[in-house]
């Protein structure tokens, strides 16, 4: 779909229905578009990898937590966002792929801990760091200034919907 088609859309609401405002439809499909392609990009940089961004989350949250790069798996539902069953899922996926293991939590005997495998933290290194480099090409065609309005804007339009700034 392009631009046009939008505008196309609209115009034909407008002849059923002119009693409908229809401009936010364009700016919210444009976001869906441009969600829809950033999601489509980084998709491809993850599968470079051999994974996905369920598991490219796991493991880069897992990474950016420090040494001893381990977190209760509460600790991961906390910042993930998911049932704990989907993190369940996720965290088998990852242990046969041998990128995560469970172990023992040192400080209480009856837990464990999500544990990066050496194997895991060379994979999300590699990962992150093209993950980046891709990000830093979509957002190329921007001046810092527009980077840095569209920036604000978007913040402050998750403030405003009660988001407080978080990404889903």
């Amino acid at each position: 779909m392009t631009m046009f088609d939008i505008k196309e859309i609209r115009a034909q609401w407008a002849k059923q229905r002119p009693d409908l405002n229809t401009e936010p439809m364009e700016l919210i499909g444009q976001l869906i578009r441009v969600s829809t392609h950033l999601s489509g990009e980084m998709a491809a940089t993850f599968s470079r990898h051999g994974i996905n961004a369920a598991s490219f989350d796991v493991l880069a949250t897992l990474l950016r937590s420090g040494p001893p790069h381990s977190l209760s798996p509460n600790q991961l539902l906390e910042t993930m966002m998911v049932s704990s069953g989907t993190m369940t899922n996720r965290i088998d996926q990852l242990v046969k792929e041998k990128l995560v293991e469970r172990i023992q939590n040192p400080q209480d005997k009856r837990s464990v801990l999500i544990s990066l495998t050496e194997k895991g933290r060379r994979l999300i290194d590699d990962a992150v760091t093209d993950h980046v480099n891709t990000q830093a090409r979509l957002v190329a065609p921007f001046s810092d200034k527009e980077f840095a309005d569209l920036n604000n804007l978007l913040r402050s339009y998750l403030l405003k919907i009660g988001n407080n700034g978080e990404a889903d």
